[in-house]
């Protein structure tokens, strides 16, 4: 079961989805350090939303796993390879003319994995979770934010 959440604020309504079109399957990394910060990158201006910060990731081709796809976006993304640590409960983003599937993920860098480099954005920035306020997050990267909180890492206490 999926919650749609609608554009707007972080603790956003339920609103019903169209059946019109399927929803467009996309992927999101929250990549942790190791120290309690995560990474946001802040879109291009020239894109949709541009300059709002978000969780790196991407659109899902068809076929491909969930999973695979954000190990692919982020080497596109920020030259860099993660391991997925958990997966956060997905959910539909309604943004008024399209509907995305959300599928968050809880990741780390790989061990032999360079650092990430902002090589699709204007920016990148590792931040306290508590920090998040302070950024103009992509709507659809609110609910994510709730989902991170809401299921910290049982061996972490830095997830407030």
């Amino acid at each position: 079961m999926y919650s749609v959440c609608s554009v707007g604020t972080p603790s956003s309504s339920a609103s019903s989805a169209s059946p019109a079109s399927a929803p467009i399957p996309v992927v999101c990394a929250v990549l942790e350090d190791g120290t309690g910060r995560i990474l946001i990158a802040q879109r291009p201006a020239d894109k949709h939303l541009g300059l709002l910060w978000e969780f790196p990731g991407g659109k899902v081709e068809p076929g491909e796993p969930p999973a695979a796809a954000l190990l692919r976006e982020l080497t596109e993304e920020l030259g860099c390879t993660a391991v997925i640590t958990r997966t956060l409960e997905p959910f539909l983003h309604d943004y008024t003319r399209v509907v995305i599937e959300m599928f968050p993920f809880v990741c780390h860098l790989a061990p032999d994995s360079p650092a990430p480099a902002a090589l699709e954005h204007v920016e990148i920035r590792w931040v306290l979770p508590k920090e998040l306020t302070a950024f103009a997050l992509a709507p659809a990267d609110w609910p994510v934010v709730a989902r991170y909180r809401s299921n910290p890492d049982p061996c972490c206490s830095h997830h407030s």
